[in-house]
């Protein structure tokens, strides 16, 4: 990674910041008991990690993600509006959950990046006012997916997106291929 994308990743983190101020918090307790999961299994059926979902103060879900084996850096990380997940893309799992039909980064699904160390594993904790688990359980479910790239939330400022965003960051914000992919189950 060149030192120029590494500051407009840093950049991309601190837009989501401002973004979504307010509608995201981060848990600094150990957080209510979860009450749906998600298994994340890559391409070749590898289980590489697990996503829990509880219920949180002020009608906020607590999200809890842990991962390993993945390629270390930014990893983006989102709801999709499908619930199945058919290696080796996971194209089956659809677009990302957007109920109310917003462009990029105002999707429910948008969430922050997770991190993968050196190592392989990663770990992100947040809370979200965006969605509720019961809307996760929708007649066709929801799948949770890590991308092969980090999310730039559709705002960084590079010739591409001048003067606005084109459609593909708006849909998807860039984060690449679909590298693991797991369903969301109630518990």
């Amino acid at each position: 990674m060149t030192r120029n994308s590494i500051r407009w990743v840093l950049l991309a983190g601190a837009a989501l910041v401002a973004v979504v101020a307010g509608s995201l918090s981060v848990s600094a307790h150990s957080g209510p008991s979860p009450q749906a999961e998600a298994v994340v299994l890559d391409g070749t059926g590898a289980e590489v990690g697990t996503v829990t979902f509880a219920g949180g103060d002020h009608g906020k879900v607590e999200v809890r993600v842990k991962v390993a084996g993945l390629t270390p850096g930014f990893h983006g990380f989102h709801v999709h509006a499908i619930g199945t997940c058919t290696a080796p893309d996971f194209t089956s799992a659809g677009g990302h959950f957007n109920p109310a039909s917003l462009s990029h980064p105002g999707h429910a699904a948008d969430m922050p990046v997770v991190l993968v160390n050196a190592d392989g594993n990663g770990w992100a904790r947040f809370r979200t006012d965006r969605y509720a688990i019961a809307d996760l359980f929708d007649a066709d479910g929801s799948a949770v997916i890590v991308h092969a790239n980090p999310d730039n939330y559709a705002n960084i400022p590079v010739d591409r997106y001048d003067p606005d965003p084109d459609a593909t960051t708006l849909a998807t914000g860039d984060a690449g291929p679909r590298l693991a992919c797991g369903v969301v189950t109630a518990l």
